[in-house]
């Protein structure tokens, strides 16, 4: 029975929400584990009847297992969402997600590269090498863009407008941004596409993706992960990095330069400026620690 709202569930989150795929078997994982739950259950429950209670003893469920609070919340907002779609489409006539709370979840602040870091990892790149100098237009973009990892991967040559200093970005839910793109990574960019991809053998339909691997074929995720351990490692930085953390950097940047949020939010392709607001966290241990550096009073001793 589940199965088959399931099933219009994935063509709704498809079609309708055209999320990617990954994010479309995140959604379904979350409804498969409610329904692993009711099915060790005695009572048949469905969509159209399952209450806000059930829920919450499902909660309670996934708790025992030792899932923690923040995989609980995101299923919690996973069945929210299908539960939406169910009260959309009648199968259920109300949203017994409504009231559902999700655990308490601490908010842990992503490492950030210093400006210096960046340049000193990008530094570290041999451009002697065909591949190096596609790494380097790689990074170049990455920080100067605040690109998230697929959208560097699937980056179009059709999407690039140098001339004028902006890129097109495809980004979640296939959403497009234009996005500014800074003098280096235009010099760089244009370095790679003339000196080496423009001599290199490429693969059916990979005609328009910008960066390519060694075959001619789109790079994957993990090669993108890949480059920046490595170039984190030859820079000697011990920080947790990962391709994600460039964009976390570009947006820190930003804000403790005094941009405005909006503009952030709109660079970033956020759809909610909540998401945004984290750089603002940021920022404010920024101020923090420049007040402790700078201000007098920390360091002047007062008579007592």
């Amino acid at each position: 029975m589940w199965e088959v709202y399931k099933k219009g569930f994935k063509q709704y989150l498809q079609l309708e929400k055209s999320l990617s795929p990954n994010s479309v078997e995140a959604y379904l994982h979350d409804v498969d584990k409610l329904t692993q739950y009711l099915a060790l259950q005695t009572v048949t429950l469905t969509p159209a009847n399952i209450q806000l209670k059930d829920l919450q003893n499902f909660v309670q469920w996934i708790a025992l297992l030792g899932m923690t609070a923040t995989s609980q919340a995101r299923i919690i907002s996973g069945l929210k969402g299908f539960f939406r779609y169910c009260t959309q489409e009648q199968i259920a006539s109300s949203n017994p997600t409504e009231l559902l709370e999700a655990p308490k979840t601490k908010r842990h602040l992503p490492d950030v590269l210093a400006f210096n870091e960046i340049e000193k990892m990008i530094a570290q790149i041999d451009l002697s090498t065909n591949e190096g100098s596609r790494n380097k237009a790689i990074l170049e973009t990455m920080y100067s863009c605040g690109l998230r990892v697929s959208e560097t991967i699937n980056l179009q040559i059709s999407c690039l407008y140098l001339d004028v200093g902006f890129i097109r970005v495809v980004g979640k839910g296939n959403k497009e941004r234009l996005v500014p793109i800074g003098s280096d990574a235009v010099k760089y960019i244009r370095i790679y596409k003339e000196q080496v991809r423009l001599h290199q053998h490429m693969q059916k339909h990979q005609e328009d993706i910008l960066f390519l691997n060694n075959r001619g074929k789109q790079l994957s995720r993990v090669m993108i992960f890949y480059i920046i351990k490595k170039q984190t490692q030859k820079a000697g930085i011990q920080k947790n990095i990962s391709p994600h953390t460039f964009r976390h950097s570009f947006a820190t940047h930003l804000v403790e330069g005094g941009a405005d949020l909006r503009a952030v939010q709109e660079m970033l392709g956020h759809e909610s400026i909540t998401t945004t607001e984290i750089y603002t966290h940021l920022d404010r241990d920024f101020l923090r620690s420049t007040l402790q550096q700078f201000h007098p009073a920390y360091h002047t001793k007062r008579p007592s």
